[in-house]
């Protein structure tokens, strides 16, 4: 799926596609410049999304489609490195990272996931 931010929200899934702790769901926005792979998961009942990067490299995170948590589901794993971060800020705890992930504002109505309108985007954890 193809998001953009614009003054709309924009649907990225159902509700129901995301349980706590397991697959999330891959989407594509445009962001500094160009299309980017972001993702979204559920963390302890909250939706949470970021731009699917690495901020150790510029690398994809999920070792399968869809698959961002450790064998745990308490951290997101970047599956080239190692690095993992907290699934709620996207703040890097451990690994070749800095800083953290760059979060995308999401909500939930009507048993739906949305990109929130003008998605502010900023990195976590700085």
């Amino acid at each position: 799926m193809r998001v953009a931010a614009s003054s709309a929200p924009h649907l990225i899934c159902a509700a129901d596609a995301l349980a706590d702790g397991g697959a999330g769901v891959r989407f594509t926005v445009q962001w500094a410049g160009g299309s980017q792979s972001a993702f979204v998961v559920r963390y302890r009942g909250a939706v949470y999304a970021y731009i699917n990067r690495c901020a150790h490299r510029a690398l994809e995170l999920d070792w399968e489609p869809g698959r961002f948590y450790d064998a745990e589901a308490r951290y997101l794993v970047c599956a080239t490195h190692g690095a993992l971060y907290e699934p709620d800020t996207g703040r890097c705890v451990a690994g070749s990272c800095t800083g953290g992930l760059v979060k995308l504002a999401t909500f939930e109505n009507n048993s739906y996931v949305y990109l929130a309108a003008d998605a502010a985007v900023r990195v976590s954890g700085d």
